[in-house]
């Protein structure tokens, strides 16, 4: 029956940022004069004159980076109350949630994520949750089995009331969440469910704390006796399943834990999402993706709806290979004390990256099309080669299908299926049963040798920023990416809540994102070998260079003390009208970005923090990062996957907020640098004050200006100086950081008197 009206599903809003462009442009304008002042004074100054030009030289370089990732931001108004009027019937989604060390990543957080992601509102039969359990932990499969019992009477309560947000911690305990009904029906059943998740969390924590399951067979866990994470066995256990294939049912939910042996790379999260692929190929095969970190839960139970009005609104449904949900956080510390909400970044930056070929991927919140992962290009070309002999009449041929996605039948022909436009399977659609065996057998660590996934197809391997290279990888065959950001957000996560655990994330990020510059993948071979635009591949570099900006940030934030402990100049002197040069920069620089958070209703101490945590994160985090691909690069080591804590969500009566926003230090060597810095500063404040003192004829107005800057971002390091306990910094790194300050001084010193 045609349809009288086809209202579109989506609207591409270009937004206006004529004030943001002017002041952008006459910071890169003030840039480029700092370096044409640099090139003209090159003859009359020395060192510290050409460290400088090549510093400002790389800040000119990142802004321009910058500039042209921001130029044409956009957004995508979706509307989900409209595709219904226009698709027959909804696609399959394969719903995919990761975690690895069950004390890192602690059960209950993954079961809240489990259970938002089992309520969503979308048919059920439609819907199949798998779980990777990288930790092979009985503790993370006995909590999803516990949590499939709750989600029994969760599911059709949620789905009954229209409860908005459906993580249970969430409705629960969060002081914004407020019953929406205040009938009496309605409050008796809230106050059921309530006491039932309190009686699953304490379930779940006691097995945690005692490390023993309370209440279930041990037959149950015979799989997972004497386990070891790096040599396991493939674990799969299908704990819900929906036989009758009820869209009012409840969803699958699968567990899965890869088989790991030590003569096998097993590719750290890349190499889990390949084995999450595979399986779910193997037994259900929706055509679409949906992929979420163990801390993500879905925040908007409208989530699907909305990526659905932009991966089936475009042209042909060919024009996104993926819809990526910007990263959002709850139980967020108030002004963002260790800067890493970016909410300012992924704002400014997203919207428009977004506005070019699209969106980064950022491995968790994303939906994506099958079939671009199996490595289908836009115009059906497949990425294993263009059109090869393995490709025949818009078919793989068999010897193709076994060449590039592995040796069991039943999952290549299912991948044939994705690949020629069908979904699911051909025969026992409901029956997870029946594909068992040969689910096991593409979770198998060997199964991946001789073909192409991690290379051509699936997630990529090579860095341990794995998303950044698959989004990467998607970009270069010609496929565009969309930011879906509905009301309230699709997906919120966990942010790190101490300064540890955020330079342990930064440096993974740094580390990763050098791993793909310096790959035979990066977005130079990419634009100029494959179909990544231009001004995208300006973007990719933007980002992947983070951590190389760790070395001109690093002797940037050195030259003020150097000066002074030299007697030098790096900035023109007082009476010199080329002063007003870099005081112009900086003023205009750091009002710019007041004025952008100001404008997201951020405030001033938010501002603030950012700064000061970017001084503090490019000159650690970023440094090792570097360090860690240097010795990757020269075959000194092999870089690492690093999980990071994920602190589980408060609850009323837990004294959560005594240690927030407050800064923690340990022992680790990523802080030597800081504190380093931190005495270098002390040292030449000293020596300014001396000068003054005695009356010193020549006063470095603008290195002392630096100097104070430095110190201002660095207190929390003065105080950590202070402190005892965890709020202080252990005295081996003050020992190890004064040591390095003393020499670095020394040497000054040397210098000024030659």
């Amino acid at each position: 029956m045609a349809k009288p009206i086809s209202l579109p599903l989506y609207e591409k809003l270009p937004l206006k940022n004529t004030v943001q462009r002017i002041l952008d442009t006459t910071i890169f304008f003030l840039l480029l004069s700092l370096l044409a002042y640099r090139i003209l004074s090159l003859h009359s100054n020395g060192f510290t004159c050409h460290l400088a030009l090549f510093c400002e030289s790389w800040f000119t370089i990142v802004w321009a980076l910058i500039l042209s990732s921001k130029w044409n931001p956009v957004e995508y108004r979706t509307y989900p109350e409209r595709l219904l009027h226009r698709v027959d019937e909804l696609p399959p989604v394969d719903m995919f949630v990761t975690t690895a060390d069950p004390i890192l990543e602690p059960p209950i957080i993954t079961v809240n994520t489990v259970l938002s992601l089992l309520a969503v509102d979308y048919p059920a039969n439609k819907l199949a949750c798998y779980v990777s359990d990288d930790g092979g932990s009985f503790l993370t499969f006995y909590a999803l089995l516990e949590a499939s019992k709750f989600a029994k009477l969760w599911v059709p309560f949620c789905k009954k009331y229209g409860i908005q947000n459906r993580t249970p911690i969430r409705c629960f305990y969060d002081e914004e969440e407020s019953p929406i009904d205040d009938s009496v029906e309605f409050l008796g059943e809230y106050t059921k469910m309530k006491d039932e998740y309190e009686v699953l969390r304490r379930k779940i924590e006691d097995a945690t704390e005692k490390f023993v399951p309370l209440d279930v067979g041990a037959e149950e866990f015979v799989a997972f006796s004497n386990i070891d994470r790096r040599n396991q066995p493939t674990i799969i256990k299908v704990i819900l399943e929906n036989k009758e294939g009820l869209a009012d049912g409840l969803p699958h939910l699968i567990y899965i834990s890869r088989e790991k042996r030590p003569n096998y790379p097993h590719h750290y999260k890349a190499g889990a999402m390949n084995v999450l692929t595979r399986v779910s190929g193997t037994m259900t095969n929706a055509p679409l993706i949906l992929n979420v970190d163990c801390d993500m839960y879905a925040n908007n139970s409208q989530v699907v709806f909305h990526a659905l009005c932009l991966l089936l609104g475009s042209k042909n449904e060919q024009e996104f290979a993926f819809v990526q949900a910007p990263q959002s956080f709850y139980d967020g510390i108030k002004d963002d004390p260790f800067g890493n909400q970016l909410v300012a970044l992924i704002k400014y930056m997203g919207e428009g990256i977004s506005g070019l070929q699209g969106s980064f991927y950022f491995g968790t919140g994303c939906f994506h099309r099958r079939k671009v992962l199996y490595g289908l290009c836009p115009d059906g070309c497949m990425e294993t080669g263009g059109r090869n002999p393995n490709w025949i009449g818009g078919k793989l041929t068999d010897e193709g299908l076994l060449k590039s996605f592995g040796h069991s039948k039943e999952f290549t022909k299912n991948a044939e299926r994705i690949l020629t436009g069908l979904s699911g399977k051909a025969d026992c659609p409901h029956d997870l049963s029946s594909s068992a065996e040969a689910a096991n057998q593409v979770a198998d660590c060997s199964y991946e040798c001789g073909t192409i996934w991690g290379t051509k197809i699936g997630w990529m391997y090579g860095s341990t920023a794995e998303d950044n290279l698959t989004g990467l990888s998607i970009h270069a065959r010609g496929w565009r990416s969309a930011l879906c950001k509905p009301d309230p957000p699709a997906f919120l996560g966990c942010a790190p809540s101490d300064v540890p655990s955020t330079l342990i994330q930064q440096k993974r990020w740094a580390t990763g994102l050098l791993e793909t510059l310096f790959s035979k993948s990066n977005p130079f071979i990419a634009t100029l070998t494959g179909n990544l635009q231009f001004r995208q591949c300006l973007a990719y570099i933007w980002i992947l260079s983070w951590g190389l900006r760790s070395i001109p940030e690093l002797c940037y934030a050195v030259l003020p003390a150097y000066c002074i402990i030299t007697n030098s100049h790096f900035l023109p002197k007082v009476d010199e009208s080329t002063l007003l040069i870099p005081a112009a920069l900086f003023s205009i620089y750091n009002l710019h970005s007041l004025i952008e958070h100001h404008k997201i209703g951020l405030s001033f101490r938010t501002w603030w923090n950012n700064q000061r945590m970017g001084r503090i994160i490019s000159t650690t985090a970023w440094f090792f990062g570097v360090l860690n691909v240097i010795m990757k690069l020269l075959g000194l080591s092999e870089t690492v996957f690093e999980v990071t804590q994920k602190d589980q969500p408060s609850t009323p009566g837990e004294d959560n907020k005594k240690d927030a926003g407050q800064f923690t230090f340990n022992e680790s060597p990523i802080l030597v640098p800081a504190t380093t810095l931190l005495f270098v500063h002390l040292a030449a404040m000293v020596k300014a004050l001396s000068d003054l003192n005695h009356g010193s004829h020549e006063l470095r107005v603008g290195e002392v200006i630096c100097n104070v800057w430095m110190l201002l971002c660095f207190l929390p390091f003065l105080k950590g100086l202070f402190r005892k306990g965890k709020y202080g910094i252990p005295s081996s790194t003050i020992c190890i950081s004064a040591a390095l300050a003393a020499v670095f001084v020394h040497l000054c010193k040397r210098v000024s008197i030659a």
